[in-house]
């Protein structure tokens, strides 16, 4: 053995201090915590939640001065109370004990509530924010409730005394169809009952008679009390309702967020049943009255009527005295009508007769004509022999132009000749003719100079009589082609 390990254990003999293992150590805390505390209620804010699957929770409750470690290992509704949220005051009950594996003491709870009115409300407001903020409350999504709806839909207790004022009311302002479905308004489920309601309401089938409105009614109470409808299962289900839904939730000061999505809000259940329908007695006062105003619109229209047919019949004339001046008027007619014709025939042959006197018989208008026209051809003839007396007299004084026109001729003629003299001259046949020529290309391109030809190409020579094919000196003696004018060289004249 050493001398340090000596040294050691002549110490350990030396002291009085127990020695522990850190199980024993871990072992008597959460003995001395669990028997010293045992159960107890924390109060706190809930903080770093997390849930582990749907009922196990890890979190902390805090407070100004503190913090502790707190667990949920089985929660259920109603059972171990509400469920932890960030942020949210509470009352914690359960047992402290420590958790040896991290040196660490927590609270697991069995109980979870509330701490009180002003943790409740901090909790709805926040809820009300955030559905808000999603657009649930907004006024364009409210519908107007139907006038005279046949089927009213009730969602409250069976046993509460809430469906009776809503029942002696509807039978009391107008009576319809009532269609109950029963659910729990408060306690374990109620917001979850609520909710399956609505969405009941809304999912019937066409053969069932669907409600034309719905009433979701419940009795006064406390915060707690109100709370199922304050959860947002049932603010969602309300905003999703397509049938027009009336909330009526506690007494006229109590408000809850199925107020804010709910397309009207009453005050009181028998004020929802009053909004629901229309009054029997006000429709009966409305229809008597407007019977009574349509019975004098038409009472006055009829005296209107009659005020302007009496105008009318003064403005009229006497038909009576109409119908004798016409009557009188039709037998004078009648009496110049049957008198008529003979007077018209007798007035038509008068004038046949004047005009027949002054008619001229055929033979003499035949003889008139005939004279007339034996002046006009007396007149013709010698206006005739007139101008042709005037157009011979005048020809014979114009002068001879035969030797005129002969002169011309053969001034023309020499003139003619010359320029056909000059155009021989000109042309390049007279220049063969004085012995020069015309040398082409194959082509029948004129050739000027000697450098345009290609040794060995093949050129036409023309002269005054004739053309001939040649070659460079190298080749073949040149032969005669063909003689006489070249085909496309016409005539001078």
């Amino acid at each position: 053995m050493s001398e340090t390990a000596a040294a050691a254990s002549a110490s350990a003999k030396a002291s009085n201090i127990p020695e522990y293992t850190v199980a024993e150590i871990s072992g008597a805390v959460k003995r001395t915590l669990e028997g010293t505390f045992g159960r107890v209620r924390i109060r706190g804010e809930v903080t770093e939640c997390r849930p582990y699957g749907a009922n196990r929770f890890y979190f902390s409750l805090k407070d100004e001065g503190g913090q502790i470690r707190a667990v949920i290992w089985a929660w259920s509704a109603g059972r171990t109370g509400i469920r932890p949220e960030n942020g949210t005051e509470v009352i914690a009950t359960g047992k402290i004990t420590a958790y040896g594996d991290r040196s660490t003491y927590q609270i697991v709870v069995d109980r979870l509530d509330y701490a009180g009115e002003g943790a409740l409300l901090a909790r709805v407001e926040r809820l009300r924010k955030a559905l808000e903020e999603e657009g649930l409350f907004g006024e364009e999504r409210k519908r107007p409730l139907p006038t005279f709806p046949r089927v009213i839909g009730v969602v409250t207790s069976a046993q509460g005394a809430v469906i009776q004022d809503i029942r002696t009311t509807l039978l009391r302002r107008f009576p319809s169809r009532i269609l109950l479905w029963p659910v729990a308004v408060q306690g374990v489920g109620a917001a979850e009952q609520v909710a399956a309601a609505i969405a009941g309401f809304n999912a019937l089938p066409d053969g069932f008679p669907r409600p034309d409105v719905l009433i979701v009614a419940r009795g006064g109470g406390s915060l707690e009390d109100l709370m199922a409808f304050n959860e947002e299962a049932v603010v969602r289900a309300a905003a999703a309702s397509h049938i027009p839904l009336i909330s009526a939730v506690g007494h006229e000061t109590d408000t809850t967020l199925i107020d804010f999505a709910s397309d009207r809000r009453a005050p009181t259940p028998t004020a929802a049943a009053e909004l629901a329908v229309p009054s029997r007695t006000e429709l009966l006062a409305q229809v008597q009255q407007r019977a009574l105003r349509l019975t004098r619109a038409g009472q006055s229209h009829l005296d209107q009527v009659r005020y302007r047919l009496a105008r009318a019949a003064a403005a009229l004339p006497d038909l009576p005295g109409m119908l004798l001046n016409a009557r009188q008027r039709l037998d004078d007619r009648g009496e110049r009508l049957a008198l008529a014709p003979r007077v018209l025939l007798r007035d038509r042959r008068a004038r046949l007769n004047d005009a027949a006197a002054r008619l001229l018989h055929p033979r003499e208008m035949l003889a008139a004509r005939r004279a007339r026209l034996q002046l006009l051809d007396a007149r013709s003839g010698a206006a005739v022999a007139r101008v042709l007396d005037r157009d011979r007299r005048r020809f014979a004084r114009l002068p001879d132009p035969t030797p005129r026109l002969l002169f011309r001729l053969r001034e023309g003629r020499l003139a003619l000749e010359g320029l056909s003299a000059r155009l021989e001259g000109a042309s390049y046949q007279g220049l063969l003719a004085r012995g020069f020529a015309l040398v082409r290309d194959a082509d029948g391109r004129p050739v000027t100079r000697a450098a345009q030809v290609d040794p060995g190409a093949r050129l036409q020579i023309e002269f005054a009589d004739g053309i001939i094919e040649a070659a460079d000196t190298r080749g073949a003696a040149p032969r005669r082609a063909r003689t006489g004018k070249p085909k496309d060289q016409g005539s001078l004249l």
